[in-house]
C-alpha cells in the first residue's frame, strides 16, 4: 500500500478505533502508541549487480506496559493527527511503500506490508504480513524460478550471491 493510499484510507474512517492485525486472528495490543516514523531512501544493488532506488514509510508500533490490559483501541483520527504533525515536520514521500514495524514478547521484530484493511464490527482492521525475502537476480544468476532451490543453485562461485 503507498502512503497515500493508508491516508486516504484513514481519512475515510476518522471516527472508527484502529486496529492492526499483524498474523491471522492476532492482533496489536490495545494499548499500542505510534512511537516512530521513518522516511526511508533506499538505493541497492542486488546480487546480480543490479541496482534499484525506492523511498518506503516505515510506521513504528509500541505495545505500552503501562496499559497492558487496555480494551479502547486508539481512535483513526487520533493516529491521522499523529502521522500528520509528523507530516509537517518532514514531508512524506505519497508514492513512497508504507510499512508497520511491530513486535512483542512472542513475535520478533518485523517491518510488516499493509495486504489488505477491513471493516470488522465498526473498527477500521489494517491487515499486516511479513513479505518473505527473495532473490531479485534470479535470471542473472541462473535461479530455478521454483520455490525450491537446491543447495547448489546459489553456492559460491556459482555466479550469484
Amino acid at each position: 500500500m503507498k502512503t497515500s493510499e493508508l491516508f486516504d484510507l484513514l481519512k475515510s474512517h476518522q471516527a472508527k478505533p484502529l486496529l492492526f492485525e499483524y498474523a491471522p486472528n492476532l492482533l496489536v495490543g490495545a494499548n499500542y502508541h505510534i512511537i516512530e516514523v521513518k522516511h526511508l531512501k533506499i538505493d541497492s544493488v542486488d546480487c546480480g549487480a543490479g541496482t534499484d532506488a525506492w523511498n518506503e514509510t516505515i510506521i513504528q508500533l509500541w505495545e505500552s506496559p503501562e496499559e497492558i490490559g487496555k480494551t479502547e483501541f486508539m481512535k483513526v483520527s487520533k493516529a491521522l493527527a499523529i502521522l500528520d504533525r509528523v507530516g509537517q515536520m518532514k514531508s512524506y514521500d505519497m508514492d513512497a511503500e508504507v510499512k508497520f514495524e511491530y513486535s512483542n514478547a512472542n513475535f520478533h521484530t518485523a517491518q510488516l506490508f499493509v495486504t489488505g484493511f477491513a471493516i470488522k464490527n465498526g473498527n477500521l482492521l489494517i491487515k499486516l504480513d511479513i513479505n518473505p525475502t527473495d532473490c531479485k537476480a534470479k535470471e542473472a544468476c541462473g535461479v530455478a524460478q521454483s520455490e525450491e532451490l537446491s543447495v547448489n543453485e546459489c553456492a559460491p562461485g556459482g555466479g550469484c550471491c
